[in-house]
């Protein structure tokens, strides 16, 4: 919604809190006592209350006539998709302006975010290692209430080798099924969220962004853990003899 000139655009609470809408027109006054008639050509929510609040958007001939400046312009900003690296992009930037960016300018959250992220990972580094414990002694368990059939088959001739593909076999169908079920049962959690938490407006206080390919490396991740798991009671079975079976009952 770009506004033509003398128009502007403003925040959906700014509309709120003034009661206008798009067509009415608004005067603006600057800390200079200068009065400006504009029209509102349309209401955005930027899904930020501070800006919601506060934020007028015009073209740059507008804004002149509002502060009475020509040809001034007292800041310009560049949103660049990985957030991350501004500090990196701003070094670059060869000018004789004043250049600053997010990073140093907000660096106490920065340092939460840094915080955040590696919570992240030690969480995600200690579940996948609670859920190989898991697969692995629920294998073991099944190795151990098996031993009897495993004997028999042994003694009819299967190999030691077919025997351990048993609990590779059944690590991996755990995996698929359980890594299936965690993906489908996240993205219902994640879209409900989006769905019944909203603000007051009706927006969702988060929203719904689904990475497929990070769901497609979750989910073969979690399939290759469960295999791994596996391996410990696979070993068990290729250990297990038929005269051990017999002799131990």
């Amino acid at each position: 919604i770009l506004p033509k000139e003398d128009e502007v655009v403003i925040g959906i609470l700014l509309a709120k809190e003034l009661e206008v809408d798009v067509g009415d027109t608004i005067k603006i006054e600057t800390p200079n006592s200068l009065k400006t008639e504009v029209l509102i050509s349309g209401i955005i929510d930027f899904k930020v209350e501070a800006l919601n609040k506060s934020w007028i958007i015009s073209q740059l001939p507008t804004a002149h006539n509002v502060f009475n400046e020509e040809d001034v312009i007292t800041a310009i900003e560049i949103q660049i998709e990985d957030v991350f690296i501004a500090d990196e992009i701003a070094d670059t930037i060869e000018t004789d302006l004043i250049v600053s960016n997010w990073k140093d300018a907000n660096e106490q959250l920065l340092s939460g975010l840094s915080g955040q992220s590696v919570s992240s990972l030690i969480i995600q580094v200690f579940v996948m290692i609670s859920v190989m414990l898991a697969i692995a002694s629920v294998l073991i368990i099944s190795v151990v209430q098996k031993r009897r059939q495993l004997g028999i088959l042994k003694a009819m001739g299967i190999t030691d080798q077919d025997a351990t593909k048993i609990f590779l076999f059944q690590g991996l169908l755990l995996g698929a099924i359980g890594s299936t079920l965690g993906v489908l049962f996240g993205l219902g959690l994640a879209y409900m969220f989006a769905v019944f938490v909203v603000t007051p407006e009706g927006t969702p206080v988060v929203d719904l962004l689904i990475n497929y390919r990070f769901i497609l490396i979750s989910w073969i991740i979690a399939i290759t853990v469960a295999t791994i798991a596996s391996i410990i009671p696979a070993i068990s079975s290729k250990k297990l003899t038929p005269m051990e079976v017999i002799r131990n009952g």
